[in-house]
């Protein structure tokens, strides 16, 4: 029993890892499309930008890919309370990530329309990212659920003020991210007006970031007893702070990895709050959704640990050679 029991809490930690690791590259993608029309007052403003993330927005979507399949894999009855329970939900970014993703293209290949499609692409980056906080809210504030660990409630269910709350908090943080990429893409014009906007990002992002973890703490009593709730807060704050400090410092990437130490303190909150469960039963406990009512054999989940061995350093590989190889500041020639 404790065997499968540490192979429940890893795999926990991996798909945490994973959600994770998705949010900070994807979430400077949403971010920066989201901004678009804020940032780029030129077409050869937004070509630029755009460039900045044309070689990697797709390659960065591989971390949900995989953190869905390992949620399928390690825990198939929380992955088949969330997605059939939120179907409506699921599809509507679905829907999003496809709008993002045809306007990518079609941006380039239809001369006549741009502006439309650069359009689609900033809604469409918009409401996955407020979409994916909605979810994450839901899952962990609760939903309610029967017996049989199905979802009783409807589409309005989710859009309940604490959930629109972690969605507001992450799309916040998901700006912050794309505005600090952008700064750190780009030069002159276009860097000045990504540095003024991040300057205004980051101070909503401390009003959002308080709401959160003084909600957080509100609704889980037992919360603020956890260290690795004030690691959370102390490591959002730091990062935040850390983006004030660097945008009047001559280091552009600064600011960006400042903003993603302070997105992670924002999951590590949420990892805190929502550990051991997966989703909670808003109406019983009983019925909730645990690591460790939901998952599935210890076989199943020792085989997946030996391919998790092998394929996470590959994936982590992959991604470090892309940055790597196209690091650097944005040029005209590199437009998307």
């Amino acid at each position: 029993m404790e065997n499968i029991q540490n192979f429940q809490v890893l795999w926990f930690g991996l798909i945490f890892v994973l959600l994770l690791g998705y949010s900070l590259l994807d979430g400077f993608d949403l971010g920066l499309a989201t901004l678009l029309p804020f940032i780029a007052r030129k077409q050869e403003e937004r070509d630029l930008l755009l460039g900045a993330i044309g070689p990697v927005w797709d390659g960065n979507e591989v971390w949900l890919i995989t953190g869905g399949g390992a949620l399928f894999a390690a825990f198939p009855h929380a992955y088949a309370t969330a997605f059939s329970g939120f179907y409506t939900a699921m599809l509507l970014v679905l829907f999003a990530l496809i709008f993002r993703a045809v306007a990518m293209e079609f941006r380039v290949l239809d001369k006549t329309r741009p502006g439309l499609w650069e359009k689609a692409l900033t809604v469409g980056s918009a409401l996955a990212a407020l979409l994916f906080g909605v979810a994450l809210g839901n899952v962990i504030y609760g939903v309610p659920l029967d017996e049989r660990m199905e979802f009783t409630g409807h589409f309005f269910t989710l859009l309940r003020p604490v959930p629109l709350l972690f969605g507001m908090t992450g799309l916040a943080a998901v700006l912050l991210q794309g505005a600090a990429y952008a700064a750190m893409k780009t030069e002159g014009t276009l860097r000045e007006r990504s540095l003024q906007i991040l300057r205004v990002l980051a101070g909503l992002n401390a009003v959002t970031a308080i709401t959160y973890f003084t909600v957080l703490a509100a609704v889980f009593p037992e919360l603020p007893s956890h260290p690795l709730f004030y690691a959370a807060v102390l490591v959002t704050l730091l990062g935040l702070a850390g983006v004030f400090l660097a945008l009047g410092g001559k280091r552009d990437s600064a600011p960006f990895w400042a903003s993603s130490l302070s997105f992670t303190g924002l999951w590590l909150a949420a990892g805190a709050a929502q550990f051991p469960h997966l989703i909670r039963a808003s109406n019983d406990p009983r019925w909730s959704l645990t690591i460790h009512k939901s998952s599935t054999g210890l076989l199943t989940l020792q085989v997946m640990s030996v391919i998790a061995l092998v394929g996470m350093p590959i994936v982590i590989g992959y991604t470090l050679f892309v940055y790597r190889i196209f690091k650097g500041k944005t040029r005209p020639s590199d437009n998307y």
